[in-house]
């Protein structure tokens, strides 16, 4: 399966992010990609300020955009994530749409980023938004993948449960900062990849250092072993890998870490 990570530059112009995003897709779609993956808030600045203003109800203008893109590519779009409205919430919403343009899986980030580092970042995302409460998997003809959001991606268990759905593969749309970028970005993605014996890709906006949330980007894809396979820097860019999920199987005989865990064994 090959998939293109798609590391855009995010502006104060909802539109122009929508048709920057619809080009850099139809590039990465020309190198023959099966599936193109956006950025974590790809149209939406990622301040708590603006979620509101960007957002939109599922369906609405970003979510057809999408769609549309999908179908006319041919391909699975992972559509990053964008503010969706539904009554008086708001949820940073990742849409998934299969070659025809069909909505084929939602998740809502589960765990808001609420951060508070001295002499770092501060960020309470949970002053405006609202968390989803779903483990998110999906079916394409190569296998299943899940999907997280950002700071989702933290918690061992939410991945462990998508690993015990099926996934081969867990994609992260995700924008870690500058303080916890350089920490645990590259850290965390080997990590899960090696606990639970599959791929795992995250998703970022390019860098911004005049935001006032700046993005660390380094989009990557990491395989069960935990090698990296592809890394970006800071910069706009596009980034195809090639997944081999009979890899998983080659790991997980050579170390049966997964068939050799026990039920509650403490």
């Amino acid at each position: 399966m090959k998939i293109g990570m798609i590391q855009m530059s995010v502006v104060h112009d909802k539109q122009q992010n929508l048709d920057h995003a619809c080009r850099l897709t139809e590039q990465a779609a020309a190198g023959g990609i099966d599936m193109a993956v956006l950025p974590e808030m790809f149209c939406c600045p990622y301040d708590n300020q603006y979620f509101a203003q960007y957002g939109e109800e599922e369906g609405g203008p970003a979510w057809q955009t999408l769609s549309a893109l999908a179908a006319r590519l041919g391909i699975y779009l992972v559509g990053g994530s964008i503010p969706e409205l539904e009554e008086d919430k708001i949820y940073n919403t990742s849409y998934v749409f299969d070659r025809q343009g069909r909505q084929i899986a939602k998740h809502r980030k589960t765990y808001l980023f609420d951060i508070d580092v001295p002499g770092g970042q501060r960020f309470f995302e949970s002053e405006v938004l609202t968390p989803g409460d779903q483990c998110t998997v999906f079916d394409t003809e190569f296998g299943r993948l899940g999907l997280c959001i950002c700071f989702d991606f933290r918690f061992q268990e939410l991945a462990k449960a998508m690993g015990d759905r099926g996934a081969q593969a867990i994609i992260v749309p995700a924008a870690f900062n500058m303080t916890t970028g350089p920490a645990h970005w590259e850290l965390m993605f080997r990590q899960r990849a090696v606990d639970n014996q599959l791929f795992t890709l995250g998703v970022a906006p390019a860098r911004n250092e005049q935001e006032s949330y700046v993005s660390y980007g380094n989009s990557m894809a990491v395989d069960p072993w935990g090698t990296v396979l592809a890394r970006l820097d800071k910069e706009e860019a596009i980034c195809a890998v090639e997944l081999d999920f009979a890899r998983n199987q080659a790991i997980r005989a050579q170390l049966p870490i997964l068939a050799s865990r026990k039920p509650q064994p403490w």
